[in-house]
């Protein structure tokens, strides 16, 4: 779990505001053209607002992963630190109000790419803490368990001594402990929390609106893709694995992949462990001979067995792994590296497990 401030010490800290303190006394001496709306611009938005369903109402205070987090409006300058966070928010049509995104793992969804390409890339994978205040932001988010730790961007509670307003998602709070870089989870990841993410979201930038539609939309894609899961007792075993060819990286119990699994009626072969991602002997994999392999391409090619290729050239060369069943008939289901992390291509991903376990059957 990212570094936080308890609810306990909310009274230190009583309220993050929407406004850094630069950013304020711009405003004050420039006016509202200098913080990135017009006056006018506001005006229209606000007289169009009012027939907006659910519209938000300032202020608003959210409980986010322990941290009060209180909004005196609907921010305008985000900065997004995680593909993942970076997705929701242009999936929410919030292009115009983000000034930076940073860690990438793969192409942005085609679907997102035009809006994305308005907004300025900090860095491929972490900023620094520099960076992000250079672009004066109102509001940082995030979808990494570690990037508010001071190692690595900076701490929740180093920006709210900056009036920078953050948001974690659920997905890396709700029964997740980090570790350095492990993480490891008390219960498994539900998809409820990428809708709860989603909502507090377009509650945050008064699009409640479409964060209704969006989560809609998303939840009858699962309906569909579940409709038809395996009888108790016949259920397909899968495994999921991320990177590593001398001790491969293999998803646990309780992380996207699990829930994968369990959305689509499949089970996990190493769901005892608790850890997002394992190092897991070939023996052991070997031994668990599951009925279909995940297969993660990523687009980062950083370590040996990153890419796809080297994958399955592996699997099908090796006398242990090339006996497994799930190799023997070429069952492999390819997922992208954003699609094995919580986030909104989880639909995706339980689409194309459902899909791969079907052709398996």
């Amino acid at each position: 779990m990212a570094t936080s401030v308890p609810l306990s010490a909310a009274k230190t800290i009583r309220s993050i505001r929407v406004l850094s303190a630069l950013g304020l006394v711009t405003c004050l001496v420039a006016g509202l053209a200098a913080c990135g709306n017009s006056a006018e611009d506001a005006n229209a938005a606000d007289a169009g607002a009012s027939d907006r369903p659910g519209r938000t109402s300032y202020p608003l205070t959210l409980d986010n992963c322990g941290v009060e987090v209180t909004f005196d409006r609907a921010p305008t300058r985000a900065v997004s630190l995680y593909q993942a966070s970076t997705e929701i928010l242009l999936s929410l049509g919030l292009a115009d109000r983000m000034v930076g995104t940073s860690t990438w793992f793969d192409p942005v969804l085609p679907n997102l790419a035009a809006d994305n390409a308005k907004v300025p890339r900090l860095a491929d994978n972490d900023p620094s803490l520099e960076a992000v205040l250079g672009t004066r932001p109102d509001i940082v988010t995030s979808a990494s368990a570690h990037t508010f730790t001071p190692a690595v961007v900076a701490e929740r509670s180093r920006f709210a001594q900056l009036g920078i307003a953050t948001y974690q998602s659920p997905s890396v709070c709700t029964g997740a402990r980090v570790e350095g870089e492990t993480v490891t989870r008390t219960a498994p990841l539900e998809v409820d929390a990428l809708f709860q993410e989603i909502t507090d979201l377009a509650r945050i930038f008064d699009v409640q609106d479409r964060g209704a539609q969006l989560v809609d939309r998303l939840r009858g894609r699962v309906r569909a893709a579940t409709a038809e899961t395996p009888a108790t007792g016949s259920a397909p075993t899968v495994a999921f694995w991320f990177s590593g060819i001398k001790t491969p990286y293999l998803a646990g119990c309780c992380s996207a992949p699990g829930m994968y699994a369990t959305q689509v009626g499949a089970r996990n072969v190493f769901a005892g462990q608790r850890e997002d991602w394992p190092e897991i002997s070939w023996e052991a994999v070997v031994a668990s001979d599951p009925d279909v392999l995940v297969l993660a391409d990523l687009s980062r090619k950083r370590i040996d067995g990153d890419a796809l290729t080297t994958k399955i050239q592996f699997l099908e060369s090796n006398p242990a792994t090339n006996q497994m069943r799930a190799v023997r008939d070429k069952r492999y289901v390819v997922m992208t590296g954003s699609e094995l992390d919580p986030g909104i291509r989880e639909i995706d991903a339980i689409e194309k497990l459902a899909t791969g376990l079907a052709s398996a059957r």
